[in-house]
């Protein structure tokens, strides 16, 4: 299947943004409105960070279990996405880009490295449901990072 990127220009440098997109509890914050019952283990930022959380999109549900399996500061972060029984493998990445005007561009691809077939047979679905749900995680990232660092700033 085709990967999905979504992306979002924010006033933040790529270190704070960074910093915020690092620590795997920050992404409940975003996320939230199609991730629920989020679940930690390992270190709360960096490789190895964990979290299995429950997925509601396409009106079904399931569990994925998010990893962190690269992480380079401040350009990128690389998520192994593993759900459905494991039968769907994917990798969503952040790529993080300074911006001529000192804030950053945040991009996520999502990348699916093996699908059940019932979502290859609904590939454009697939796809468009992915993009839509991950064009709203980029906007509430956005606020979620101004919140972070102005909080972190006073």
């Amino acid at each position: 299947m085709k990967s999905v990127t979504v992306s979002i220009d924010v006033p933040q440098t790529p270190e704070q943004a960074y910093d915020f997109l690092d620590v795997m509890a920050h992404h409940e914050r975003f996320t939230d409105h199609y991730l629920t019952d989020w679940r930690y283990s390992g270190p709360d930022r960096g490789t190895g960070s964990c979290a299995t959380v429950t997925a509601a999109l396409g009106g079904t549900k399931t569990d994925v279990t998010i990893e962190v399996v690269e992480a380079d500061a401040p350009r990128r972060i690389v998520e192994r996405n593993v759900s459905a029984a494991g039968r769907r493998l994917a990798h969503g990445t952040y790529a993080i880009e300074p911006l001529g005007t000192g804030g950053s561009h945040i991009s996520f691809t999502y990348t699916w490295a093996r699908a059940p077939l019932a979502d290859r047979l609904l590939a454009p679905v697939v796809r468009s449901t992915m993009r839509r749900a991950n064009r709203t995680v980029m906007r509430r990232l956005a606020v979620e990072l101004a919140r972070h660092v102005s909080t972190a700033g006073s």
